[in-house]
């Protein structure tokens, strides 16, 4: 099958790793999502993954203490998540780099821009861990920053509703599901899709975007191989 899409930055959150638990690793659930992954880079993909850290940590939710402080926590809890996926991955066979923007030589490779575009070619996966090291930045930022700085074709965010809606579709039953948006309808929508700072810099750098529902993990090579699901959003 033809990949729609060959270089490929995949956001998953933290709290997707959880599944029904909603804390800690749920290995049924990451397990068939590294099952995805690897169909996609077989096809001859070249994957790269922030992840986040919710399933640990959540920063605005951790009341009086220092935000750095706080932020700095969550960094730990995607080094942590990054490290999980990096050893479910290479269980089914992949070859996988962990890269993290906060050092920490013993565990994962310090980020370098080239050094991750040179495993991209050479099939190798690679996990981005710590978002983008600095506090106040979220990890959608970091997906956006990393799909940037790798030229990467697409941005997958996959989340857990199948798309973008004008409102929860959770609480509204007359929600509306968008096909196709621009960021800028993103940012003046103040839709809930990111962060403004992150559809900023998702629309500055003419980065596309693919929003669509990972509870069927599959959706993520459906998605690689142009199947239309989800809401695409496009540059301007």
């Amino acid at each position: 099958m033809e990949l729609k899409y060959k270089r490929i930055l995949l956001k998953l959150s933290g709290e997707a790793l959880a599944g029904e638990k909603k804390t800690g690793l749920n290995y049924d659930v990451i397990t068939p999502i590294c099952q995805a992954i690897k169909k996609c880079v077989d096809a001859g993909a070249e994957m790269g993954i922030v992840v986040g850290g919710g399933n640990f940590w959540r920063g605005r939710s951790s009341g009086a203490m220092d935000r750095t402080r706080a932020d700095h926590i969550g960094m730990l809890a995607t080094a942590m998540n990054a490290l999980a996926l990096a050893d479910v991955l290479e269980s089914l066979g992949c070859e996988v780099r962990v890269q993290t923007a906060l050092p920490m030589i013993n565990v994962a490779e310090p980020y370098i821009r080239n050094r991750a575009i040179r495993h991209y070619e050479k099939g190798r996966i690679v996990i981005f861990g710590c978002g983008t090291g600095n506090p106040f930045f979220s990890t959608d930022t970091a997906a956006a920053l990393r799909a940037a700085e790798s030229e990467a074709n697409v941005l997958m965010k996959a989340t857990m509703v199948d798309g973008v809606y004008d409102k929860d579709p959770n609480k509204y039953a007359d929600a509306k599901k968008y096909d196709v948006l621009t960021f800028s309808e993103v940012v003046n929508n103040q839709l809930a899709v990111m962060d403004a700072t992150a559809a900023a810099l998702c629309r500055d750098n003419h980065t596309t975007m693919l929003v669509f529902d990972l509870s069927r993990p599959d959706n993520i090579y459906d998605a690689c191989i142009g199947e239309s699901i989800g809401t695409l959003i496009k540059p301007e």
